[in-house]
């Protein structure tokens, strides 16, 4: 493990620097408003602004890289998320920060793409899970200092913008000064949508449900907790604890990922998420320590969401696809995660600010509805399922499939490097329909 960080530090610490800006820029921008009194509404939309910034993206980026290079897309993007995260500070009009906030999302994907390549190319075969570990810390890493920066510094002036902004400068500087070969171009991964959807509707739904929920809690939660009467560092203080639950949970999840029935595995998380979350969603206004003690509990079951499905849906699929399911998986996250601050925002604004984790529970009894393990056949499962489970870091790029140890190392090549298109998948398998609950619901 020594070798591999000594080898992979540079990307290590350009993700880390990345995540501490991203994350206090998400919590700041909350604290911000409701500082102002700015209704919900408006946090909620520029959380969605910024996944929506994420999915575009992902197209964007590749052309982007294959156009000039890696190196000077990383420099590009960099430089222009930081002018955007300066822009904050120079106007508070609101649909202003929200076209920041998409720029710096859009920005942000390509910077992914870029390190997560890296990474991959540079990565023995035998070594990617040990490698996809170290990104997945310094990922939570990065989002958890970049709230305990608001216990150092509670002032909500320009002064934070600055330091985002600097964050987003320094994770130039590895990146810059390597000396090392630029990956191989890139190409966008092909999407089947309507094989996945046939194929894995149970795994989709929960990524939905994931992205719903986390993404409301990004935009959301610091505004809820400003609103329960909790100061600037508190708040820090309550973010951060709720993110290191999603890196604390992530190997015991694992270690059960591995030996126990995802389907059940997932149904259960979702019905103690809605269990846990009831009591913040039913009280308007909470002790400080039950806020704690449950926001932790919430995010330990909330951050389990994603990791499970994607476990479960490559159970299910073939591995010459799993690196289009990874592309459908985030997609269908992004989708979740652009409605869902929108959505929580304006119940909210009409509802009182426990609408939030009442929206926790809401999606989480709908998961429990939704996902069902009698329904899953094993019609398609592989010849090796379950694989290996393997614990997600917090921001995932397209590329993140290239980085997963259960994706063969080949099959990413192909498809990585392969004319988009792919091959005609209607008619492929033998198919019934959701409704039939005879596929591998999954």
């Amino acid at each position: 493990m020594r070798n591999i960080w000594k080898s992979f530090r540079a990307l290590y610490f350009a993700a880390l620097m990345m995540l501490i800006g991203s994350g206090l820029l998400s919590t700041y921008l909350a604290l911000r408003l409701a500082a102002d009194q700015v209704d919900s509404l408006w946090v909620g939309a520029l959380m969605a602004a910024n996944y929506f910034g994420l999915a575009l993206g992902g197209k964007i980026g590749h052309r982007l890289i294959a156009r000039v290079g890696h190196i000077r897309a990383y420099a590009t993007c960099a430089g222009i998320v930081g002018a955007a995260v300066l822009g904050h500070g120079l106007s508070s009009w609101l649909p202003a920060w929200i076209v920041l906030r998409m720029i710096v999302g859009l920005g942000m994907m390509c910077q992914y793409m870029v390190i997560e390549s890296w990474l991959n190319e540079q990565a023995d075969a035998k070594q990617r899970g040990a490698v996809f570990s170290g990104y997945m810390i310094a990922s939570y890493l990065g989002l958890v200092l970049g709230q305990l920066i608001l216990v150092v510094h509670p002032q909500l002036g320009p002064e934070l913008l600055m330091l985002v902004a600097m964050c987003f400068a320094l994770c130039l500087v590895p990146v810059a000064l390597t000396r090392r070969i630029h990956p191989a171009p890139l190409r966008p991964a092909p999407m089947e949508p309507r094989f996945f959807i046939k194929r894995v509707p149970q795994s989709l739904s929960t990524v939905l449900g994931a992205g719903l929920i986390v993404g409301s809690f990004y935009g959301l939660a610091p505004l809820y907790a400003s609103k329960q009467g909790l100061s600037t560092e508190q708040v820090g203080i309550f973010m951060g604890c709720c993110i290191f639950a999603g890196l604390l949970v992530q190997w015991p999840l694992g270690w059960l990922s591995d030996r126990y029935d995802r389907a059940v595995l997932i149904r259960s998380v979702a019905v103690g998420l809605a269990i846990t979350a009831l009591p913040l969603a039913i009280m308007p206004s909470v002790p400080l320590q039950v806020l704690f003690a449950a926001g932790f509990l919430v995010s330990l079951l909330q951050f389990c969401l994603y990791p499970l499905a994607v476990a479960f849906s490559n159970d299910h699929v073939e591995g010459e696809r799993r690196v289009s399911l990874t592309a459908m998986l985030l997609v269908t996250y992004g989708v979740g995660a652009s409605i869902g601050p929108l959505v929580a925002g304006v119940l909210m604004k009409t509802l009182g600010d426990q609408m939030l984790y009442a929206f926790f529970v809401f999606f989480s009894l709908v998961l429990v509805w939704r996902i069902r393990p009698k329904a899953v056949t094993g019609l398609h499962q592989v010849d090796d399922a379950p694989l290996h489970h393997v614990a997600m870091p917090a921001a995932n790029s397209p590329l993140a499939a290239a980085l997963d140890p259960r994706v063969d190392e080949q099959v990413v090549k192909d498809q990585m490097h392969a004319p988009v298109g792919g091959e005609d998948t209607e008619g492929e398998e033998t198919l019934v329909s959701e409704e039939s609950v005879k596929p591998d619901s999954v």
